[in-house]
């Protein structure tokens, strides 16, 4: 189902984003927002102001010199930026999570959605999670908006209870505000979390050309998926214990995938990875 603005006639603004740190595991959130910066040409139009969300001495500003070769400084920021398509304007939301002021600092984006006629917010995420590299990147999208439950088959409640970063709150903050609003994570393998991580990337951007019905240029990140998931597999090859490891989450996986799947099947097969472990600990 593609996101529509229900208004005849109206042009549909939606506004994507993603912010750097605790939310974007293999920076595979961020990634993918640049990436659809640089193919949709989109236009820096706005910045907020770092002194009011960031500590400096957390988020440190870099010094070099610029196209000119003039000396300058760049301070740790959020950046808005606009792209038109030819269906729709897509705002894109580029962010370091802020230190301070996480309720001011969703009001000021959300303040700017609204002006610019934004329906509907979709953050984007990546957490570390025991997944294998070999197989598709799970990608869960959640929301809290009752009419996007009714139209997107494959959108859950938000049901998460516990620590949240800034992704949570900004999402949450857009329901209270009346924006619809779809939270989109993709599950980075813990094991190889340094970034980048284009197979994630990549799983991001596939959700998102198909939840505004636009298409998106994927570039080199197909050769990049494929040239990280070979050095990973031989990687994996050079220690029998991480081959091993990998080999217990394909199963969990696949078991988990296979249409006679069920929640007593994969609670069996974890069942099954913690005895084999125990065993391989005992003398």
């Amino acid at each position: 189902m593609i996101l529509q603005d229900p208004r005849r006639g109206a042009r549909n603004t939606v506004m994507l984003a993603a912010f750097e740190g605790w939310n974007d595991a293999g920076s595979a959130a961020t990634s993918a927002l640049a990436h659809l910066g640089t193919k949709w040409n989109a236009r820096l139009v706005y910045e907020l102001d770092p002194e009011d969300f960031h500590d400096f001495q957390v988020n440190r500003p870099h010094v070099g010199l610029n196209a000119s070769g003039v000396r300058e400084i760049t301070w740790p920021t959020t950046t808005i930026w606009e792209a038109d398509l030819p269906d729709r304007r897509v705002i894109l939301v580029h962010g370091i999570e802020p230190s301070f002021r996480w309720r001011r600092y969703c009001a000021e984006l959300l303040e700017f959605a609204a002006a610019a006629g934004v329906r509907t917010i979709v953050t984007m995420g990546a957490l570390l999670a025991d997944v294998p590299h070999t197989r598709p990147i799970p990608l869960t999208a959640t929301t809290e908006s009752e009419g996007l439950k009714a139209v997107l088959d494959d959108v859950e409640p938000n049901t998460y209870e516990g620590p949240t970063g800034i992704v949570g709150v900004l999402q949450h903050a857009a329901a209270d505000h009346g924006f619809q609003s779809v939270s989109l994570w993709a599950a980075v393998p813990h094991y190889v979390a340094n970034p980048p991580s284009p197979k994630a990337t990549m799983a991001i951007l596939q959700r998102i050309s198909e939840l505004l019905g636009e298409h998106v240029d994927f570039g080199t990140l197909p050769a990049e998926a494929a040239e990280w998931q070979a050095n990973v597999d031989e990687l994996a090859a050079e220690d029998e214990d991480i081959a091993e490891y990998v080999a217990q989450l394909e199963e969990a996986r696949d078991t988990a995938d296979s249409p006679e799947a069920s929640g007593e099947a994969i609670a069996r097969e974890f069942e099954r990875w913690l005895s084999r472990r125990d065993e391989d600990k005992s003398p």
